[in-house]
């Protein structure tokens, strides 16, 4: 068998996921490590997109894994939008490579056209259940015509396909996985795979051979769904007597129940969890978890990091769990890595809802208030879509919406003295010769406790929900800062008026 891989040969890897919907977990895990070891490597990183199912694949669902794949970072160097010296990146585009292949197999006498019909082999399916019998695959009815007699139906325009001819008496397939080791498969289990349909469109096993020797891939990284293609592939390359390329195949992701991960774990796709306010660098230092380890210890690896150490002799073969608290928690801690101008560009979505605005220049307009916001939220947010629930009273204007259960526990509890503390942190808040700023306001405020004879708990819990309507909030004094004075005033106001004067 011969290797792809030379000494000293650049890396040449390929993530080639098919237009049919979103990118799902199980594909994002497989382009970072595509995109890592190609990083780690010096190599070079190939985007291709295989779109050769006609009913499902779609060009919106093309640029949704293009969005999912930037979003995430995993920038490519060839494939769409970028080019290359092997194009077209997309399979529907490259059918000359294809024939151009057919026929150098059908010089070689590797390949013959076979008329079955679909309904004529599902017949001798049925019979062989019928009879108790295990169906083998095709019987190789049309590989022993004469040439001749083919050829008199081919050009009678009768339908055919083009099946690989297996070599008789082939000896076990076998090759070393990057991940699982040495790999062997009897070969006379092998039908005569079709590699061209009747239609002159090419099969999966037959394009990806075509194609990833076309564009000099070295390593093909993938699910080990596609193990039980591998030894078929081979079969192929042999026949064209192309190199064969070094196969690194990765275990499954499984849910926390241990079953195969699906929706009825939660979100499923990269976008999902981007719009549920997971972060990019989260994303791919979870998923790149999910199967390989930096040292068997370390949990938090940035990019950098992960595009320097990442090799294939640490992926395991071991089924990963995809364990979603992890993941939410490992979003908590780069959040609080992160600078406020990066938080303020991650977060626009939900800052924009919080703000109920859709205007761009009001966003840029009000950038540096927002960053502001970044120490207040940083400790308490595990993900960007809590942002609207904490802040939105900051967009209330002189309007304050209380929650009953803040009020009952905090206003109307006996003995709590609430409206005497609002009044008296009104005065010192309607004090302009007290700086407008979070540490003056809040130092003023609480030196009101000695003389009122009030713990800071009992004045202060009774301003945050007159300010903020809860009675738990992210910081009230530094909150109360970027807000305006009149507005602080109007919802003190509005609260002793609501609750004090009825």
């Amino acid at each position: 068998m011969v290797s792809n891989k030379s000494a000293g040969e650049q890396v040449r890897v390929r993530f080639a996921p098919s237009p049919t919907g979103r990118l799902h977990i199980g594909g994002a895990r497989t382009a970072i490590y595509n995109w890592a070891f190609a990083r780690a490597t010096g190599g070079v990183f190939v985007l291709r997109i295989e779109d050769t199912d006609p009913d499902r694949s779609t060009e919106e669902n093309t640029q949704i894994i293009l969005r999912a794949l930037r979003w995430m970072g995993l920038d490519w160097d060839e494939g769409p939008e970028v080019g290359g010296p092997f194009g077209p990146y997309i399979q529907t585009k490259r059918t000359h490579i294809y024939a151009e292949a057919l026929e150098k197999l059908k010089a070689k006498n590797a390949v013959y056209p076979c008329f079955c019909s679909k309904e004529e082999l599902e017949q001798k399916r049925a019979a062989a259940e019928e009879a108790g019998k295990a169906y083998i695959g095709y019987d190789k009815t049309c590989r022993d015509l004469d040439p001749a007699v083919a050829q008199t139906r081919i050009d009678a325009g009768e339908p055919h396909v083009w099946r690989l001819r297996v070599p008789e008496g082939h000896e076990p397939i076998e090759f070393d996985d990057a991940v699982y080791g040495h790999m062997s498969f009897p070969a006379d289990v092998m039908d005569d795979m079709i590699l061209v349909r009747s239609d002159g469109s090419p099969t999966y096993n037959f394009a990806v051979v075509c194609d990833d020797t076309d564009m000099r891939i070295t390593h093909v990284i993938r699910g080990d769904d596609h193990l039980s293609n591998t030894p078929r592939q081979i079969l192929i390359y042999e026949a064209l007597g192309y190199p064969i390329p070094t196969f690194a195949h990765l275990s499954m992701i499984l849910g926390p129940d241990g079953k195969k991960l699906s929706k009825r774990h939660g979100a499923t796709s990269v976008e999902e969890y981007r719009d549920e306010g997971y972060l990019s660098d989260t994303m791919v230092n979870f998923l790149a978890l999910l199967g390989w380890s930096l040292d068997g210890e370390t949990t938090i690896i940035p990019r950098d990091v992960l595009c320097e150490k990442f090799g294939l002799n640490r992926i395991t073969k071991k089924d990963a769990i995809f364990d979603e608290t992890k993941l939410t928690w490992m979003n908590g801690v780069y959040i609080r890595e992160m600078t406020p101008a990066a938080f303020v560009e991650a977060a626009r979505p939900w800052l924009c809802k919080a703000a109920g605005c859709d205007d761009d220049g009001f966003f840029e307009g009000h950038r540096v208030w927002f960053e502001k916001l970044y120490p207040l939220l940083a400790e308490r947010l595990v993900r960007l879509d809590e942002i609207p629930d904490k802040i939105a009273f900051l967009f209330w204007g002189n309007n304050i919406i209380l929650d009953a259960d803040s009020v009952d526990k905090t206003l109307k509890k006996e003995g709590c003295r609430a409206k005497e503390a609002l009044l008296a942190c009104r005065d010192v808040l309607a004090d302009t010769s007290i700086s407008w700023n979070f540490e003056a306001l809040q130092d003023a405020c609480k030196a009101l406790c000695e003389p009122m004879e009030l713990k800071p708990k009992l004045l202060f819990q009774p301003l945050r929900v007159a300010i903020t309507g809860n009675m738990v909030s992210i910081p009230l004094f530094e909150s109360i800062e970027l807000m305006s004075r009149e507005n602080v005033l109007a919802r003190i106001d509005y609260t002793i008026d609501h609750v004090f004067e009825q």
